[in-house]
């Protein structure tokens, strides 16, 4: 009897550290979990007084994520490029051209204030006009700098993002 008493207790005693260690890792990752900011365009945003758009940054708008992550800047970036807009978004006139296909960041490198970003570009969707460039560049660029510590950002290979 003492036997089954003691085997009854010890699993007890498991299936409660079980559960404690549980709710501390389930904790621990919405503790984890940031607000960052997706920049994408609004072509309303980004017009001269005569009506035309500029192609400029003033079109950039901002859009709230939360993300949960140990490099949060390599993968703020890598779900701005998923391209993923809300209904009510589209609605702002909120709008943009990721996912571009094929187009994946492979790495991302900071140094001394500097990020490197490396894409892969296989069906070469970075390239058009330089309105068009200028907007993906800028987008990818906006997001990046929310960071405090990437105070520039640099794409390799150079050729991407290019009119």
């Amino acid at each position: 009897m003492k036997y089954i008493i003691s085997t009854i207790i010890s699993i007890a005693l498991l299936a409660g550290v079980y559960y404690v260690w549980n709710l501390q890792n389930n904790s621990n990752d919405t503790i984890n979990e940031q607000a960052v900011l997706l920049y994408y365009f609004n072509q309303e945003k980004d017009k001269d007084t005569s009506g035309n758009i500029q192609c400029s940054r003033q079109g950039l708008e901002p859009v709230s994520r939360k993300i949960s992550s140990d490099n949060i800047i390599e993968d703020t970036i890598k779900l701005l490029l998923r391209g993923e807009l809300s209904a009510e978004e589209r609605a702002r006139g909120v709008t943009t051209e990721y996912p571009l296909s094929g187009v994946e960041l492979i790495k991302s490198e900071l140094n001394n204030g500097t990020l490197t970003l490396t894409f892969s570009d296989p069906n070469n969707k970075t390239g058009g006009g330089s309105c068009r460039v200028g907007i993906l560049w800028f987008q990818i660029e906006a997001t990046a700098k929310q960071f405090p510590e990437v105070k520039q950002v640099k794409f390799l290979p150079e050729e991407l993002f290019q009119p």
